[in-house]
């Protein structure tokens, strides 16, 4: 590796220019904003690909935001090109349809011949790859803020061919405290959370309420795509099996909880292509995995990416935990979200989604209403067990009157 300038680094990669190049990053609370600025400025035309991209990057006219998880920093953008993909599959796209000309990884500075990618692994370790082997150019933004993390987030310096020295801030996130229907929802997740069991919760207020009531479980094992300050408090209140590493692929959370993650020997980041296969989430004893939605219908399909047709955000790991979770010896997939859409006014228990379909087949769905068990009953048992159960008492006439002409009543 060879550390450069800002100027010298831009220099150096604008003599890439083919007519449109495709710079990959670290995305999510990650993003290597102070390196990314010039370089997406001095292309005339570039694909940037990110994973949730969050505000406040200049994307001139000529930026495509590329991803397949769609965050707020380009969810409204009109020249947005979101990809379909389970999360678990991404890697494989950097190898055959999303070759990179550039990856811009933010990184600790450099320890023993390495460096960390600190907050998030993700995607990233695949999109060096590939970059690697057909000739692209790996570089590393080197922050002494980033908190060392372990596992694959360790890089060697001979895969970074260029290095910027940048003192940033890191971005943080500290959670709300949960509403009282998402306390409500939270709760009822919690009462069936076992001990000894391992978890995965997905991003958002009733996850976070989830993981808050959990403080009387013990034994518990983490293995999931990301994690907040919640896992910490799991951890400090003595919740979490100290004998089993806490294994995530990305992290975002309040500075307390990065400074809990520097050079931390019970926390593992692990490729995505590891902590999102189906196959190795079955492995993990009784795994419970929480997610939540836009919508579910009476034949309990998830929409969770959509909203009239317009993308919000893309299946994420949702499909990968899903499935994981359900073939875990005594495992289980959790739906949980509110009865009733606050913003749109509309029930979230619909008779059937009309948008793609994220996920199926879950355990139970659990709104502020109560828990509605759907494994191993008939699709009328399941119907009826949504509405009775889920669905909000103001629609819950016109949902039999729905499922009555969808043949589940």
């Amino acid at each position: 590796m060879r550390t450069v300038s800002l100027e010298e680094l831009v220099r150096h990669v604008t003599t890439l220019d083919n007519g449109e190049i495709r710079i990959v990053a670290s995305g999510n609370f990650a993003t290597p904003r102070t390196t990314l600025a010039p370089l997406l400025a001095a292309f005339e035309r570039v694909r940037f690909h990110a994973l949730n991209l969050q505000p406040g990057l200049d994307l001139h006219d000529g930026v495509v935001p590329e991803t397949c998880f769609v965050g707020p920093g380009a969810r409204r953008n009109p020249r947005l090109a979101y990809v379909p993909a389970r999360l678990s599959t991404v890697p494989t796209l950097f190898s055959t349809a999303l070759h990179p000309d550039v990856v811009v990884v933010h990184t600790t500075t450099p320890r023993d011949g390495k460096v960390s990618l600190g907050l998030e692994v993700n995607i990233l370790p695949a999109a060096i790859e590939a970059a690697r082997a057909r000739g692209a150019v790996v570089v590393a933004q080197m922050n002494p803020r980033m908190p060392w993390t372990f596992g694959d987030a360790e890089i060697d310096l001979d895969l970074i061919d260029l290095g910027v020295d940048v003192d940033e801030p890191l971005a943080s996130h500290r959670a709300r405290a949960p509403g009282d229907d998402a306390a409500v929802i939270g709760a009822r997740v919690a009462e069936h959370v076992r001990d000894n069991s391992t978890l995965q919760a997905g991003i958002g207020e009733v996850p976070d309420a989830v993981v808050a009531r959990l403080t009387d479980r013990r034994g518990l094992r983490i293995w999931t795509e990301m994690f907040s300050d919640g896992v910490l408090a799991l951890e400090r209140q003595g919740v979490l099996d100290t004998d089993v590493e806490i294994v995530t692929s990305f992290v975002f959370g309040s500075d307390e909880l990065y400074a809990w993650l520097d050079r931390n020997p019970r926390v593992r980041l692990r490729r995505t292509e590891v902590t999102n296969a189906p196959a190795v989430i079955a492995q993990q004893p009784g795994m419970t995995s929480v997610n939540t939605a836009l919508q579910v219908d009476l034949f309990d399909q998830a929409n969770a990416s959509r909203i009239n047709a317009r993308i919000y955000s893309g299946f994420g790991g949702q499909t990968d935990f899903t499935v994981g979770a359900t073939h875990s010896p005594g495992g289980q997939s959790f739906m949980a979200l509110r009865s009733w859409h606050p913003r749109a006014d509309v029930s979230t228990i619909v008779p059937l989604v009309d948008e793609p379909v994220t996920s199926f087949q879950h355990s139970a769905v659990v709104t502020e209403q109560g828990l509605a068990r759907l494994t191993g009953r008939s699709e009328k048992e399941q119907a009826a067990n949504l509405i009775q159960y889920a669905a909000h008492p103001d629609v819950r006439d016109e949902l039999w009157e729905e499922a009555g002409a969808l043949g589940l009543a």
